[in-house]
């Protein structure tokens, strides 16, 4: 399915006071920057999803495009949190707004292709877009979508604005290139592993390694804030983030290893001895260490001849939560957190337990 709908956010130029609260994103800075926008007759205008990766790397992409052609484009990021509303864009002279890597709460597209003459052009790549793209009778011709299910945004949008780049041609009569030749290689496998995640696969070696060592830049995603994030992102390498990320694995892995060491490891009698025994700790105040401590635990639980789990219990404010963790592909930890209330994945799950229930599912032997 490829329709085509991208809204671009851009800060072209203008620049927002470093002061403003990082998760404000209808404030007095973006609109301030939209009136400007509007009294200066900037065409352009893009909207980015904040804080996905897509979304950043969707609006370097556009930044790029319309450096590289000396357009002028405003690029402001997009979030569901206190978003922007369709009267805000009402920017004078506007040609084209792109929606990157979003597609807006139900209907704002359509809104606004109707009471702006401007062309809205959006990608988006997730399932639940689908319901907000209007059938075909319903769609105002000034209004497009890129949606794949099969493509990440950011993977769409870079596409997008290279073609577009290559068809406009430089005065030597050569087509541009959107990324430098020392850069393009690079980013583009980050792309990949941008992918990767978007669309669940994890297939890619080392793809949790990335997405802990990218996770660290989502506060560095806001072009409002940030005016050096294109800068930034130019520079981000998939083989450092992976680095970062396994040393930031090996550092929970070695800390996990010493809580096991010095905290009371117990049996636990899931759902009272339904679901069977496992091994599990307390671990107040390494709630961070969940996945690492309970998949260690799992280990052990095998090893002792019990199910292949690892339960981390921790007070969570005034809450007792349990993480249920398996190493085990065969093993599906969800069937006991359901049934009590929680959810999750066969190998990762988690649920809030009463303390008196809790207290039953401790066997009176400890290891």
């Amino acid at each position: 399915m490829s329709t085509a709908m991208p809204l671009l956010r851009k800060c072209g130029g203008i620049c927002a006071t470093p002061s403003l609260r990082a998760r404000s994103f209808r404030s007095n800075a973006a609109l301030e920057a939209i009136a400007k926008a509007s009294e200066e007759r900037i065409p352009n205008i893009a909207l980015y999803n904040y804080p996905s990766f897509s979304g950043a790397f969707s609006a370097l992409f556009a930044h790029l495009f319309h450096s590289h052609l000396n357009f002028p484009c405003l690029i402001l990021p997009f979030s569901s949190v206190e978003p922007l509303r369709v009267e805000d864009l009402n920017v004078e002279g506007i040609n084209k707004c792109y929606f990157l890597d979003f597609l807006g709460p139900k209907g704002f597209a359509v809104d606004l292709s109707q009471k702006s003459p401007c062309q809205v052009i959006g990608f988006d790549h997730r399932k639940s877009s689908v319901s907000k793209i209007p059938s075909p009778e319903d769609c105002p011709e000034n209004l497009k979508f890129h949606f794949d299910l099969e493509r990440s945004s950011s993977n769409a949008v870079y596409e997008y604005f290279s073609n577009e780049l290559a068809d406009m041609k430089s005065p030597n009569g050569e087509a541009e290139g959107l990324l430098n030749p020392e850069d393009r290689d690079r980013i583009e496998m980050v792309l990949k592993y941008i992918e990767d995640g978007d669309l669940c696969r994890w297939k890619l070696p080392d793809i949790k390694a990335f997405n802990i060592g990218l996770s660290g830049w989502r506060s560095k995603f806001n072009s409002i804030t940030n005016p050096c994030m294109y800068e930034q992102l130019l520079e981000i390498s998939a083989v450092d983030l992976i680095s970062k990320g396994n040393s930031y694995i090996s550092s929970c892995q070695h800390a996990a290893s010493n809580l096991l060491k010095l905290n009371k490891v117990f049996k636990v009698r899931l759902g009272r001895g339904f679901y069977g025994e496992c091994l599990g700790v307390r671990a107040d105040g390494n709630s961070n260490l969940t996945d690492e401590i309970g998949k260690q635990l799992s280990q052990k639980s095998a090893a002792a001849g019990l199910r292949p789990i690892g339960a981390v219990t921790y007070m969570q404010r005034n809450n007792l939560k349990m993480c249920l963790r398996s190493t085990d592909s065969a093993t599906d930890t969800s069937e006991v957190a359901k049934a009590y209330g929680g959810g999750g994945s066969p190998s990762s799950s988690s649920f809030i337990i009463r303390m008196d229930e809790y207290n039953q599912w401790l066997s009176v032997n400890s290891s």
